[in-house]
């Protein structure tokens, strides 16, 4: 919200200041304009200052960081890092995947690369369904734990891609893997992305936090997808650099979803949680009537 109020008045000049800010965020002047007979502009602090404070409003919640938790800033850093992994790896895998798919040769199909697709896509979407049937319930008490099983099942989808031109007589079964590891990683990361929005929300202001989030995602999507077409043109044709590249990344993916899990403060009780309380009221004695 921009505002602009008169601050002081005299018989020749009128100074009208421009501020910038919200009901929840700190306000400060942009600019102060005196009107005279010689009309001039004044802008307060640099233009780079405030260029850059519009830019981060597209990618932190309205009265960041007061309106978030202290965990949110250091775990969407690690976030942000894996996901910008992950991406560059899906341009390695998803190379594989059209090779094997053949994608360039003329000895390929078009019905049949379309059916291997479809085989595909109807596996990852039966699977998600079963998932969310037998774990959907669990998603939100162990937030922590899923988000982990997530990103590990979407590291295994990616290897299965990546593994696919090498079993061309197995090729629609080792895809199809892959495609129900990745349901998996779809189901849960999502509800558990849901219940960490909630938690990071001090100000009943989950909408924002998901729609920033989502701002910072598309970012490190556009990121990654540069660097992985970079890497897939450099890695083209080099089997081992592949290799090495997806297995570097695959460490350091596992190793940022790590570091984000742990800087998260989670403030519910779930059954293991409740069971340390308990444990710990018991072992001091305040267990005793």
């Amino acid at each position: 919200m921009e505002g602009i109020s008169e601050v002081a008045k005299s018989k020749q000049q009128l100074i009208i200041e421009e501020w910038n800010g919200s009901s929840s965020t700190k306000l400060f002047k942009t600019a102060t304009i005196f009107a005279s007979p010689s009309l001039s502009i004044h802008r307060s602090g640099s233009r780079f200052t405030h260029v850059w404070s519009r830019v981060l409003q597209a990618f932190v919640p309205e009265g960041f960081p007061g309106s978030v938790t202290p965990d949110y800033v250091p775990f969407q850093v690690w976030d942000s890092l894996q996901g910008l992994s992950t991406y560059i790896r899906t341009m390695l895998s998803t190379q594989a995947l059209l090779s094997a798919i053949g994608v360039g040769e003329k000895s390929a199909t078009v019905i049949g690369a379309t059916f291997q697709w479809f085989l595909r896509d109807l596996t990852g979407m039966l699977g998600g369904v079963l998932f969310t049937f037998y774990q959907g319930s669990n998603l939100d008490s162990n937030a922590k734990m899923w988000r982990l099983v997530a990103d590990l099942m979407n590291d295994l989808g990616m290897l299965m891609d990546l593994l696919s031109p090498l079993f061309p007589s197995a090729f629609a079964f080792v895809v199809c893997l892959g495609s129900l590891s990745r349901s998996f990683t779809g189901v849960a990361s999502g509800a558990t992305r849901a219940a960490l929005t909630q938690h990071f929300a001090l100000q009943n202001n989950a909408a924002d936090i998901s729609a920033k989030e989502g701002s910072q995602e598309t970012m490190a999507t556009m990121i990654g997808m540069a660097l992985g077409m970079l890497l897939a043109r450099i890695t083209m044709g080099n089997p081992f650099a592949i290799w090495f590249s997806f297995l570097f990344l695959t460490m350091f993916h596992m190793y940022a979803n790590y570091r984000a899990v742990r800087c998260l403060s989670l403030n519910s009780l779930n059954f293991q949680r409740s069971s340390i309380l308990l444990q710990q009221f018991m072992e001091t004695d305040q267990g005793n009537i």
